[in-house]
């Protein structure tokens, strides 16, 4: 599968534009400007990009009115179509976000459902009691993502409803050739439906990739042969930060170790989970560690541990913003990209994940773990890497088997010699593929 040897992008579309939050009605071209993002999407060393909903909405994308048309703040379907066109000839594959269990209030069959109540041809789209009354005193009531009543459930268990979305997804991948999707709250999706749409892509596209949002709880009730082929990692985006905020690596390591290890009883061994140190829900990682030194040991640990890596634009060179300061800080829209030192680094970390089989496939085994200091093993059958990170101001003399003396540290391409140990500078950190 592609996906296990990418690296992903994510673009919330409405903010990175700087379109305007309530939808004004105004056709305005603005998403043609991620094709002069392209080069740097590139130099970053991505070739996947994951696109927040696209789609014509109420207000923030999650809300749609029409799953066919792209959003008149954003442009047209032929602006989109050539946008995803100049990805794909960069090599960049492109991932939309699905957004199926629920709706916008301006969602065209929910419309008729409230002017024609009983009457409405769609009224068991959704989970309606014309007997009660919503927050927006409709004269009925109807049920809610999570109790927001801007967002209306969808009857997943209809079959009207079903082919409707997929009659939707379709229609993308023969207009804008998509790759993939990601699921928004997939874990609020029944599993019937994920298995049908598991089939379904299948068909349309060889390869097609399914993300699932999932937040906690056992991620194989949503992923799986006949399911997801990968869920959103939430588990270590929580342990990433607080491992280094906190200066205790054995909590990143335990998580690392319950989900990939050695053990028969590891949850997702040989699964490929989406990794983050942030999105457009949380506050960006650059605001989130206490210790900016640690901003480039981070993504190298994201990078190093097993699953697909996914970075936030802006977020590469260092963009701050926190969650308290609401979704616009979080979605913000930069003029042009930024290229720095971390921006460097992360396009390093890229070619050297996307280039060693070992990163994509490879075992999970730790090495050698402190509080400030951690190695571990990525394995297979062809390859051996060590990813070593130093959380410390102090230089650190790591004393471990390496089980060769000599290796090749794929982010600097320089060599190194494990003779009577290895050194760790202060705030590094290295991936050392092992000579055999």
């Amino acid at each position: 599968m592609w996906a296990y040897e990418s690296v992903f992008y994510q673009i919330y579309p409405l903010g990175f534009t700087g379109a305007p939050f309530e939808n004004d009605g105004v056709q305005e071209h603005r998403i043609r400007k991620v094709e002069a993002w392209i080069p740097h999407i590139k130099k970053l060393g991505a070739n996947a990009v994951y696109f927040s909903p696209v789609f014509e909405s109420d207000t923030h994308g999650y809300n749609t009115r029409d799953y066919k048309k792209i959003d008149c703040r954003l442009g047209t379907n032929e602006d989109f179509k050539e946008v995803c066109e100049k990805l794909h000839k960069a090599g960049i594959r492109v991932v939309l976000d699905g957004v199926f269990n629920h709706v916008g209030r301006g969602f065209t069959e929910f419309l008729d459902v409230l002017k024609n109540r009983e009457n409405s041809p769609y009224k068991d789209w959704f989970h309606i009691n014309f007997g009660g009354n919503s927050n927006y005193n409709d004269g009925l009531w109807y049920e809610g993502w999570e109790g927001h009543f801007d967002l209306v459930k969808l009857n997943l268990n209809h079959p009207a409803v079903v082919d409707h979305i997929f009659s939707a997804v379709k229609s993308w991948v023969e207009e804008f050739d998509i790759d993939g999707l990601r699921l928004d709250v997939a874990y609020c999706l029944p599993q019937e439906f994920l298995r049908r749409l598991r089939a379904f892509t299948g068909e349309l596209k060889e390869d097609f990739f399914l993300l699932g949002e999932t937040l906690h709880g056992d991620y194989n009730q949503w992923m799986g042969q006949d399911m997801l082929h990968s869920v959103t990692n939430y588990e270590c985006y929580k342990g990433l930060f607080s491992s280094f905020n906190s200066m205790n690596l054995f909590e990143i390591v335990h998580s690392l170790l319950r989900q990939f290890g050695p053990e028969n009883w590891t949850l997702y061994k040989g699964c490929h989970l989406l990794s983050f140190v942030d999105n457009h829900d949380v506050s960006r990682i650059a605001s989130n560690l206490t210790n900016e030194k640690h901003l480039p040991l981070i993504y190298a640990l994201m990078f190093g541990m097993p699953g697909i890596p996914c970075v936030y634009y802006g977020s590469e060179w260092g963009a701050e913003a926190k969650k308290e300061e609401g979704d616009p800080a979080l979605r913000a829209c930069f003029e042009e990209p930024e290229e720095n030192a971390l921006s460097e680094w992360i396009a390093k970390l890229s070619e050297a994940k996307k280039n060693s089989e070992a990163l994509n496939y490879g075992s999970f085994r730790s090495v050698l773990l402190t509080n400030k200091q951690c190695i571990f093993e990525r394995k297979t059958e062809k390859e051996r890497v060590l990813v070593a990170i130093n959380a410390d101001a102090e230089e650190y003399h790591a004393h471990f088997d390496a089980g060769c003396g000599l290796a090749v540290d794929l982010i600097s391409k320089e060599e190194h010699d494990f003779g009577g140990g290895s050194r760790l500078p202060g705030y590094s950190a290295f991936f050392w593929k092992m000579e055999r």
